[in-house]
């Protein structure tokens, strides 16, 4: 096993990354530290499907774990729960209207066994720059003018690398990826990347992959040319579904209502 800290390389700015073979198996996918977090830099490493992951109280963390959490966008779980919600237009959702916001969100939501954020102040600079740039994504879930959850990741190609979500209203981060999936005929992102495992993303259809998998995944998906235009007001979920023709089922669950995508472009 694999658990030699100490032997990880430190890299300077702009250094190549190492192959993910050599990773760490303790801590999983530990594979180097250092470097920066400029634009070039980060969209090197995700290509590669690297990311930083560190604390405020440590250097620039670089990881790549094995197994990889994925999701396939045909493949997301659509709960009766969350059916019933989405139609009846609980939610209001937008996208890249308020990208600082749900980054600020994700950084202060309370998670499970941790005491504080990954989402450190220089991260939150370095994506806003991302965002600015055309790479980085939110989309946004409101009811009323209130913003009650969202999510944001990287778009490279057809992949769509998830940073982080959160919700102050039931479901609102299970909206706010379910909007991601729907859209997946519009998009064209066909997997998206979820790092690593946790029960609540396996619940709504995530599975793990061994790393050789994922990184075969990446290859075949980072080179395509996506021009997709992200922004978008805020509207019901039944507006993008008649704007993209998008269909009422995906693997046999009914989401929206037969009609809801009827009516011109």
């Amino acid at each position: 096993m694999k658990n030699d800290v100490g032997a990880l390389p430190w890299l300077a700015p702009g250094a190549p990354f190492p192959d993910t073979r050599h990773a760490l198996d303790d801590p999983n996918g530990l594979l180097a530290i250092g470097s920066d977090l400029r634009p070039a830099t980060l969209l090197r490493a995700y290509r590669a499907g690297i990311f930083p992951w560190f604390s405020d109280d440590q250097p620039i963390l670089w990881w790549s774990p094995s197994p990889r959490l994925i999701l396939a966008p045909a493949e997301f779980h659509y709960s009766t729960s969350l059916r019933k919600l989405l139609r009846r237009d609980h939610f209001r959702f937008s996208i890249d209207q308020a990208f600082t916001r749900v980054v600020q969100a994700c950084a202060l939501a309370p998670r499970d066994g941790q005491a504080g954020t990954w989402i450190t102040d220089d991260m939150r600079v370095a994506y806003a720059q991302l965002h600015r740039l055309g790479h980085a994504h939110s989309i946004e879930v409101w009811q009323a003018d209130e913003l009650v959850g969202g999510l944001y990741g990287i778009h490279i190609g057809r992949m769509f690398f998830g940073e982080s979500m959160f919700s102050v209203a039931a479901n609102a981060s299970k909206a706010a990826l379910a909007l991601l999936c729907l859209l997946q005929p519009a998009h064209g992102i066909d997997l998206v990347d979820c790092q690593m495992e946790t029960s609540h993303l396996m619940s709504l259809g995530a599975h793990s992959v061994p790393r050789a998998q994922f990184e075969q995944a990446l290859r075949e998906r980072v080179d395509v040319q996506n021009d997709w235009s992200w922004p978008h007001t805020p509207t019901a979920l039944a507006e993008y579904a008649r704007r993209y023709r998008l269909e009422t089922t995906l693997a046999g669950q009914r989401v929206l209502h037969p009609t809801a995508h009827a009516g011109p472009n």
